[in-house]
């Protein structure tokens, strides 16, 4: 078998390639099994739990964490970076109005390929470390100002211009609602959106990579990541999982709704993951979060939590099946003020830093990423019929 011009004998491999090593990495590991992820050699709820955005942004990017000195000095230099160039300000409502049932998750896709364009970004093939590092403070920074003009567009409102005085989080939050946010609030997003900058190698992460391999511009290889997040199997499940509290609607429901989708083989949306085999500690994070704003619904989600564990130790004993990120995820977001359509653009707003360092660290290997496919069509040579 020939592959990339060189003799090699086929590997197989599980579909989706799940389990399978494709390289080595410094930036985290997820270990499904403890329940346990971290991000370089922190754990990453811990992180979330002490430090700020920009803090761990700094951390993904430079490699270590900053001093309260250099915190502030990196705070300070990418709170510069947010605003608009005026050419790719000037084309957002033409974006908004073609994506208006698309919403802004699709939207950024072409917001950054025009603003990679417009600030001339290279190959990374053709430039160094440094020049990489710059260009993806640029796009990361512009990333919470490109999806809330792009939402509020779509609403028939006037963006919001960026504050170079208040942080990532409630900069986010006061450019989607504009006026300024209520501290808590600000504070229980930052930590969502820290605690999902990175996740091992996952869809978008590995597409970013793949797309990086070839040598291409940074804002090529953010705008194939947010193509992949865009898939409702990856990025979409926040809003769904409260579709599902929705649906049932009040607890004398939640038995029968949760027994009917189990019997029937249903997915319960918000429930399971690929990875982890027991609680997602994101989850476990984000429900101490909810429940500390508490309230009705609040309560109602960890009911329903609770009966799903239970309905399914009965039903199908054996089969494990916690909450994941999306669950409380929602439930945070919708207590905090924001709209469900803004829910997975505001995954992408922090896991735009966990694509761009993994950017960084696959440009530092010239290898293109190309692997191989088993044919399985009919047999060839066959030859070509005769045009009757």
């Amino acid at each position: 078998m020939s592959i990339n011009g060189t003799t090699a004998a086929p590997v197989d491999v599980p579909r989706g390639l799940a389990g399978v090593v494709v390289t080595d990495t410094r930036l985290g590991d997820v270990r499904g099994r403890e329940g346990f992820y971290h991000y370089r050699q922190y754990s990453a709820v811990e992180l979330a739990q002490t430090r700020g955005f920009e803090d761990v942004w700094h951390l993904m990017i430079h490699g270590e964490l900053p001093d309260a000195a250099r915190s502030a000095a990196f705070a300070a230099r990418t709170a510069t970076l947010r605003r608009l160039p005026d050419d790719v300000r000037a084309a957002l409502p033409v974006i908004a109005r073609a994506g208006a049932l698309s919403g802004p998750l699709a939207g950024l896709r072409s917001a950054l390929s025009l603003f990679g364009a417009s600030q001339g970004f290279r190959p990374v093939y053709d430039i160094d470390d440094e020049r990489r590092r710059e260009d993806t403070l640029a796009a990361t920074a512009v990333v919470p100002t490109l999806l809330t003009a792009l939402h509020r567009l779509g609403e028939g409102l006037e963006p919001v211009e960026p504050r170079d005085d208040l942080s990532y989080a409630a900069n986010y939050l006061y450019m989607l609602r504009g006026s300024e946010p209520d501290p808590a609030h600000a504070r229980a997003v930052e930590q969502y959106l820290i605690s999902t900058i990175d996740h091992g190698f996952n869809a978008s992460t590995f597409t970013a990579r793949v797309i990086t391999s070839t040598g291409a511009d940074v804002a090529a290889c953010l705008v194939g990541a947010v193509g992949a997040l865009s898939g409702p199997l990856h990025g979409g499940a926040p809003s769904r999982a409260l579709d599902t509290l929705d649906a049932i609607g009040t607890r004398d429901r939640i038995d029968g709704w949760i027994r009917e989708r189990v019997l029937a083989g249903d997915r319960i949306m918000g429930f399971g993951h690929p990875v982890y085999r027991t609680e997602d500690p994101r989850s476990r994070m984000l429900r101490g979060i909810a429940q500390r704003f508490g309230g009705p619904m609040v309560e109602f989600a960890v009911e329903v939590e609770r009966r799903v564990e239970a309905i399914l130790a009965e039903l199908k004993p054996g089969r494990e099946l916690h909450t994941n990120v999306e669950f409380y995820a929602g439930v945070v977001m919708e207590l905090c003020g924001l709209p469900r359509a803004m829910f997975t653009p505001t995954f992408a707003a922090a896991r735009v830093v966990g694509w761009s360092a993994n950017i960084l660290e696959q440009a530092r290997d010239s290898k293109i990423i190309r692997p191989a496919a088993r044919y399985v069509g009919p047999t060839a040579p066959v030859p070509v019929p005769v045009m009757p």
